[in-house]
């Protein structure tokens, strides 16, 4: 078994971390620059910035922010929200990110991860897939922060992405956010199985429990928590040392 990751998901709203519950009721969860040292020092094994309500406007700010963030830690950077074309991936990698999440523009625009993963790497292309169970076990893609529906099946939207060229998926069950039931284990199941590359589960931590069994009934590469760690209840420390004693590889064990 190759060895899981832990990555907290700082969501970025005007500067600050928000948390909230399947995409809304966001409250403030701290400064992004001082919740990303406290968890690399945990032992997060990367990080995500989100930036939510990503607009032209607020390019900037973010850029600050990921130049901050990035500059203050060691371990891989994610960054997502609002990357519409190749120069938003640009900038973001110039300010500082290891990696690049795209949504939305994939739908709209299928051939900017291949323009990307051509020119930066596939390493550096994530591919950010937000689902919601549409009828029985089938799941549809939505984007826009979870407000629309695109129209795709989840499963067959994955494989097209990685066919474009995306390094990874990050899989996100919008019904599962911030309620902390746990992840969806069918349909992370599902897609781990159908394509040959990592996949990030994210939405539904709730207990330890529920990152082993992402781990080994959803098949994930990594987990993705938010609130869980924003507001103290579980440490990554604890949810590292927890997996190992249950048989899970994991990286190094922080602090």
């Amino acid at each position: 078994m190759k060895e899981k990751r832990i990555i907290p998901c700082l969501d970025i709203d005007n500067g600050r971390v928000v948390k909230g519950v399947k995409f809304t009721d966001l409250i403030d969860a701290g400064d992004p620059v001082e919740v990303a040292k406290a968890y690399e020092l945990q032992g997060a094994d990367e990080l995500v910035l989100l930036d939510i309500n990503a607009t032209d406007e607020g390019r900037g700010k973010m850029l600050d922010i990921v130049e901050k963030v990035a500059a203050d830690i060691s371990i891989p950077l994610i960054v997502g929200g609002g990357v519409g074309n190749v120069e938003d991936f640009k900038q973001l990698l110039e300010s500082g990110a290891d990696k690049v999440s795209i949504g939305s523009a994939a739908v709209y625009t299928p051939p900017i991860i291949t323009e990307c993963a051509e020119t930066f790497g596939s390493s550096t292309v994530v591919a950010s897939v937000d689902v919601k169970p549409y009828k029985g076990n089938i799941y549809s893609v939505y984007i826009k922060g979870g407000r629309e529906d695109a129209g795709l099946e989840a499963i067959i939207w994955a494989k097209t992405l990685v066919g474009l060229g995306a390094g990874e998926i990050l899989l996100t069950s919008i019904d599962k956010d911030g309620t902390r039931d746990g992840y969806d284990i069918e349909i992370t199941s599902n897609i781990s199985v159908s394509v040959k590359v990592p996949v990030i589960a994210s939405g539904g931590a709730g207990k330890l429990e529920d990152f082993y069994d992402v781990f080994t009934e959803g098949g994930a590469d990594a987990a993705l928590a938010a609130s869980l760690f924003h507001f103290g209840e579980i440490s990554i420390k604890r949810v590292k040392q927890y997996l190992g004693s249950r048989g899970i590889r994991v990286r190094k064990v922080g602090k």
